[in-house]
């Protein structure tokens, strides 16, 4: 294998490769960008015109994600897999990878879309890099742009695999994308309303790419994700690297279509969630619940109906979400 296979390897030793590019039998092209980040060129004449995007680690401790993206780039670096796209992969936040913690001082993918420059620290400037590292590789005029920013959830979920699609207003969301999602084994997508500070924000808003955060089972320890079954995002992602996807079902029965219909902001220190610390993504939530107080009278009671709440955390930082309120697509 090409020592550039080892681009995890050497993410969690720290290390730079003593050869910055390399090339398979097959004419595929490795090229070390920086730490965490490897380019994949396929030979000419076999390109398809797809510029691929795959993130992970964006928070240190979703190590499934991490793992998979290590076995596609071992497959390209011992020839088993043949690239006919153009690929960036990175690994996200590899100060927290190394130390297996969500992050170090701060959130990463709470950083994008400018955020980091309201900001200081390794993280912010992570955040920064990663925003030059994309906007470089999407830069090519008249090819097709996607990105999947992998990740996995803090707590368990009663939906465990699942997409949020960010949001453009001038742009609609794709059903074919949606298709795709679904064969890769995705069980619902959130249709968000509004501009967003994630990776695959920018990367949507920013840099027209189709883009999508993918939430794949709960977060474990390097070694311990054998209850994570990937199995179906690993092979869709070979035919998308390979160039030979089958036609995905666009009927969309395997999969539940949410909007977010409002995310509750923490304001303040004073900020009260009322729901069990192990409530589950996509639990269900009554009319007229109580879901969370504040600062000066701030009360968040619950309007919609078939509403349900995903990522709730009291924990967060003031100014960010503590959780979204979804509703089933009409």
């Amino acid at each position: 294998m090409l020592a550039l296979g080892k681009l995890l390897e050497l993410t969690l030793a720290g290390r730079e490769p003593a050869q910055q590019t390399q090339m398979t039998v097959s004419g595929v092209r490795l090229r070390w960008l920086g730490e965490g980040a490897l380019e994949v060129r396929p030979p000419e004449g076999s390109d398809t015109g797809l510029d691929l995007l795959l993130s992970a680690g964006i928070h240190g401790n979703e190590t499934a994600p991490i793992e998979l993206l290590d076995e596609l780039i071992h497959q390209i670096a011992r020839g088993h897999l043949k690239p006919r796209a153009r690929i960036l992969f990175l690994f996200g936040n590899p100060d927290a990878i190394r130390r297996g913690v969500r992050y170090v001082e701060q959130d990463v993918n709470r950083l994008f879309n400018g955020r980091h420059a309201l900001s200081s620290g390794r993280e912010a400037l992570r955040a920064c890099e990663l925003e030059r590292l994309a906007t470089a590789f999407f830069s090519v005029m008249g090819r097709t742009r996607l990105h999947y920013d992998l990740h996995t959830a803090i707590r368990g979920s009663k939906i465990e695999q699942f997409a949020l699609y960010p949001f453009h207003p001038d742009r609609a969301h794709s059903r074919a994308e949606l298709a795709r999602l679904q064969a890769a084994g995705m069980q619902a997508v959130l249709l968000q309303n509004r501009s967003s500070i994630t990776f695959s924000a920018f990367t949507y808003e920013q840099l027209g790419a189709e883009a999508f955060t993918l939430e794949l089972g709960k977060a474990r320890p390097f070694g311990q994700n054998a209850e994570v079954d990937l199995s179906r995002l690993h092979v869709r992602l070979q035919h998308i690297i390979e160039g030979t996807e089958p036609a995905a079902d666009e009927a969309l029965t395997q999969m539940a279509v949410f909007n977010v219909a409002r995310e509750v902001i923490k304001y303040s220190d004073a900020f009260r969630l009322y729901l069990r610390d192990d409530v589950e993504n996509f639990s269900e939530l009554e009319e007229g619940y109580l879901l969370a107080e504040d600062s000066d009278g701030r009360r968040f009671v619950v309007e919609e109906q078939g509403a349900r709440i995903i990522f709730p955390n009291p924990r967060v930082a003031n100014g960010l979400r503590a959780g979204i309120v979804i509703v089933p697509a009409g």
